[in-house]
């Protein structure tokens, strides 16, 4: 189960890229909530009490009682944008939920244990699928999925129908690979350039057959 985190938001009236920069310059974060057939509403958040929730959260799969304007829903981050170089977060999508609905949502695949075939073989362990699409209620939503990994050999892979999430519905591929134990990488030895000598073609040596000494022999009797 998730932990359930409150975070206090502001309706904000203006909007358009101007309003944002000045909304930020005072230390709040633009956001939109939306979902659950209400309209999209523009929120702000301050940066403050961002910073205080974000390291605590799976994005996508942590519940929230967001409230605004004294009125408490039950959200989740479906989005986070941030500056390209400075890494604040810029914008935040909300997605409102209910508890008795169920839900469709990424949660992240943690690979857990040492593989048999990397302890003992030498293998490496390539994982390939982060995260599981499930459909599951607001209280059951998993805050990761643990996938055990410790038996797998060197050829052996964890495919999705191999897993399971309780009182959840997985809906990714079941024949996506989620992780694989590969045989270790054997680097090539280089290969020795020849020196210029060696590498020029040889000279043809051959014995005159009888026939051509004869001729030569001939030729130079006639002379």
């Amino acid at each position: 189960m998730t932990e359930t985190l409150v975070l206090v938001a502001e309706r904000r009236t203006e909007s358009g890229k101007g309003s944002a920069r000045k909304l930020r310059a005072s230390g709040f974060v633009p956001a939109v909530v939306y979902g659950h057939n209400r309209e999209t509403q523009s929120l702000a958040v301050a940066h403050v009490e961002l910073d205080k929730v974000l390291h605590r959260i799976a994005r996508g799969s942590t519940v929230f009682d967001l409230t605004v304007d004294g009125q408490t829903v039950q959200a989740l981050i479906r989005e986070i944008q941030r500056h390209p170089t400075k890494k604040t977060v810029t914008h935040l999508d909300f997605y409102e939920i209910h508890a008795g609905e169920s839900i469709t949502l990424d949660v992240p695949i943690t690979l857990e244990g040492s593989p048999e075939g990397v302890r003992n073989a030498g293998g490496v362990l390539e994982q390939f699928l982060r995260a599981l699409e499930i459909e599951v209620l607001p209280r059951d939503i998993p805050e990761h999925v643990v996938v055990d990994v410790t038996n797998l050999g060197i050829g052996r892979s964890l495919h999705v129908s191999d897993i399971t999430v309780p009182n959840a519905k997985v809906l990714s591929d079941p024949h996506s690979t989620i992780c694989t134990v590969v045989p270790p990488r054997v680097e090539e030895e280089p290969v020795p350039e020849l020196a210029e000598e060696e590498a020029a073609e040889p000279e043809l040596i051959r014995k005159a057959r009888e026939g051509e000494e004869e001729s030569e022999e001939g030729e130079a009797a006639g002379e």
